[in-house]
């Protein structure tokens, strides 16, 4: 089986919701990012087989996140692109699914990664194409909706984490530590 390396990173600055980098969408710092990390890695756009970019919120932005990035960051329009929504897992699982395909022989170079902007995720009004003949409705913020709502047990994903801390006895100590550790690296 052939061996999967990671030749270069890049990212962008983390922003405050509503913050700095609220004029850019999530394919504008995909595509900052991307253009970053082949110029780090010294790699020509035209050799890369594949790109793999995890993204979850997507309302609005239109087809195909990763094609979206790849083009704007100037690789040919040639080089096969897909997205993945994994929730928050998302650009881990593009990098891994980047290995698989490496390892197996189906491609040589995979760029792989995730992109999002919470502060351009829309509201949305489900009922309006249709039209409404009176009455109000309510706007779902799709920020929490698609990404921060765990769909399965109604709540939010912060109160995921706290039971998931709780369940397994892990201290907001230790999570500080966890955290301090993964900063510095």
């Amino acid at each position: 089986m052939r061996e999967a390396v990671i030749v270069s990173a890049a990212r962008t600055a983390i922003g405050t919701f509503g913050g700095s980098l609220a004029g850019l969408s999530a394919v504008e710092m995909g595509s900052i990012a991307v253009k970053a990390a082949l110029e780090r890695a010294g790699v020509d756009p035209a050799t890369v087989d594949e790109v793999i970019i995890g993204n979850v919120l997507s309302a609005g932005l239109g087809q195909n996140v990763a094609r979206q990035v790849a083009l704007k960051a100037g690789l040919p329009g040639t080089v096969s692109c897909f997205s993945i929504n994994k929730v928050c897992g998302s650009g881990l699982r593009a990098i891994s699914l980047a290995a698989q395909l490496i390892k197996a022989g189906d491609a040589d170079v995979v760029l792989a990664g995730g992109t999002e902007s919470m502060s351009n995720s829309p509201y949305l009004l489900s009922k309006a194409r249709f039209g409404y003949k009176m009455g109000n409705d309510t706007l779902v913020d799709s920020m929490i909706c698609d990404g921060l709502w765990d769909i399965y047990n109604n709540y939010h994903m912060g109160i995921t984490a706290e039971n998931v801390a709780q369940k397994y006895g892990i201290t907001r100590e230790a999570q500080d530590a966890f955290a301090l550790v993964r900063q510095q690296r």
